[in-house]
């Protein structure tokens, strides 16, 4: 079952259409690249939640996610699909029922129940891509109970998906919808996405390492991830337990947790870890 899947995949794949041509980059671009570059080490959530909100606006979307996922190597693993695991995802605009959605289907991935348009998008992990609903479905596929279930239902009728690579194992997937009274996404307005996007993979490394994915061997805490922003801040552990509202013994072990899920001792190996993976 698996590879007549994967083959129907690739035979699908080849039809999808590709970005091309020359993408004109606005000044709105342009500004976001510059906003994005002054954001600090320590502020990779306040630069998510910006080019979040550069996305929303500048491309008319109802709603933004964002999603990490790590290939996880497994050698009785011969399915995509199964192969890649979410590891923290957001909305720009909270949304409770889509999350709770996302966090059942990583717990319980099920490459039986898994559409075409996700395993489209795994089918091309590594590559950098956008793609429409459409271009990864076609027209059919809105007819489905899957999209009602899981657009429809909550109040998105159309999406554009983009995957960015960070390396061969880890990807950043973003998701632009629209609800059914809006128009549906163009080629011109997928591309562009495409294209600013594109530019950003120094900052996904960081959205990635800032969450201890991929080098840390256990994802940080909301809490250690707010420590680890203070040490890279260059703060004080007095100054860090001041600002987060705990005792100086309470932000110690944080500290001691974060050194230890790096495989580290000090605040100089944790910046050394940081700015050598941030390359």
């Amino acid at each position: 079952m698996a590879q007549s899947v994967r083959n129907r995949i690739a035979t699908q794949i080849a039809k999808m259409p590709l970005m091309g041509g020359a993408i004109e980059i606005s000044e709105h671009i342009q500004t976001l690249w510059n906003d994005m570059a002054d954001f600090d080490v320590a502020s990779s959530d306040d630069a998510l939640e910006h080019l979040l909100r550069f996305l929303h606006t500048e491309f008319d979307a109802e709603n933004v996610s964002w999603l990490a996922a790590i290939r996880v190597q497994d050698d009785e693993t011969d399915y995509a699909a199964q192969a890649w695991r979410q590891r923290a995802f957001g909305y720009l605009f909270p949304a409770p029922e889509l999350s709770a959605r996302v966090d059942q289907e990583a717990q319980h991935p099920d490459s039986d129940q898994a559409d075409i348009t996700t395993l489209r998008n795994i089918a091309l992990a590594g590559t950098w891509r956008a793609n429409r609903l459409i271009d990864l479905a076609g027209a059919d596929w809105f007819d489905s109970d899957f999209y009602r279930r899981h657009y429809l239902d909550h109040g998105h009728a159309d999406a554009i998906w983009a995957g960015c690579p960070v390396n061969a194992d880890a990807e950043l997937y973003f998701g632009l919808f629209r609800s059914p009274d809006q128009p549906r996404f163009t080629a011109q307005e997928r591309d562009r996405v495409g294209a600013v996007l594109r530019s950003l993979k120094w900052f996904y490394r960081h959205v990635f390492i800032s969450r201890g994915l991929c080098i840390a061997n256990a994802p940080l805490t909301t809490m250690e991830r707010k420590v680890l922003h203070g040490l890279l801040a260059g703060y004080t552990e007095k100054e860090i337990a001041r600002e987060q509202g705990q005792s100086r013994h309470t932000t110690h072990d944080h500290v001691k947790t974060l050194y230890r899920k790096f495989g580290i001792t000090n605040r100089a190996a944790l910046m050394a870890i940081w700015l050598r993976r941030a390359q």
